[in-house]
């Protein structure tokens, strides 16, 4: 079975959002941790991290969500997603138990190199302009699954998926045996299907960060047909 991870931004109405998602097929939910300058991120989800910090979503009203969308969704693995900034300013050995703390099965530091802080547990993530030396450190030091970033710039909707993730899902099968996920530019259910007969599970951003706009009925229906597309491909 192929897996399916959904991004949030993480806000007031989060916690019912991600629960929503998880009704709807996802099996795993990301968090964004808004910043105010997210380099990895497209349009759609600046503008969300920028709501939810009119919000007031400081780290620690994050980690709150975290804690509520645990509660509502007590198995499924939650990954917030954040910036190496918003841990040096709250503190790293902090950060970390405190996440931990709050239900983080795992984490992404879009902008942390594989050989800083590498006793910080995260998921690690590869790109096709990534060396395959780097590849094989990523690698080996991800925690459960390693990211393929399959395109080079941000994540938004592409009319297409990246020609380049063939390549770097053989370049990473021949360093690894971990679950290689991709994402970035994944945003239909044509799109996940196709994702998905490449690599191990789909990583869905900002379609469902504009979706959830509409409240958690119209994304647990979105996040349906991403499931379908997803189970359609038979995994190998």
């Amino acid at each position: 079975m192929k897996t399916l991870v959904v991004y949030l931004m993480s806000g007031l109405e989060t916690p019912e959002l991600a629960a929503a998602a998880v009704a709807g097929g996802a099996d795993v939910v990301e968090l964004g941790f808004p910043f105010s300058d997210p380099l990895a991120d497209g349009p759609v989800i600046r503008r969300a991290a920028e709501r939810a910090l009119r919000q007031g979503m400081r780290t620690r009203a994050c980690l709150d969500c975290l804690a509520r969308t645990r509660e509502l969704v007590p198995e499924t693995p939650l990954v917030p997603m954040t910036y190496s900034a918003l841990l040096e300013a709250y503190g790293w050995d902090r950060f970390a138990r405190d996440v931990q703390s709050a239900g983080a099965t795992s984490l992404i530091v879009a902008d942390l190199p594989v050989d800083v802080r590498p006793e910080l547990r995260r998921i690690q993530l590869v790109a096709p302009t990534s060396t395959d030396e780097r590849m094989l450190i990523a690698a080996e030091h991800t925690d459960g699954w390693l990211y393929l970033v399959t395109l080079t710039g941000t994540t938004g909707a592409r009319s297409d998926v990246s020609p380049a993730l063939a390549g770097l899902v053989e370049r990473a099968r021949a360093v690894t045996d971990v679950p290689l996920y991709a994402g970035f530019g994944i945003s239909t259910p044509e799109q996940a299907r196709a994702a998905a007969g490449l690599a191990d599970g789909v990583v869905v951003g900002s379609r469902p960060v504009e979706v959830a706009e509409g409240g958690p009925e119209p994304l647990q229906q979105y996040v349906r047909t991403l499931r379908d597309a997803v189970d359609s491909v038979v995994a190998v």
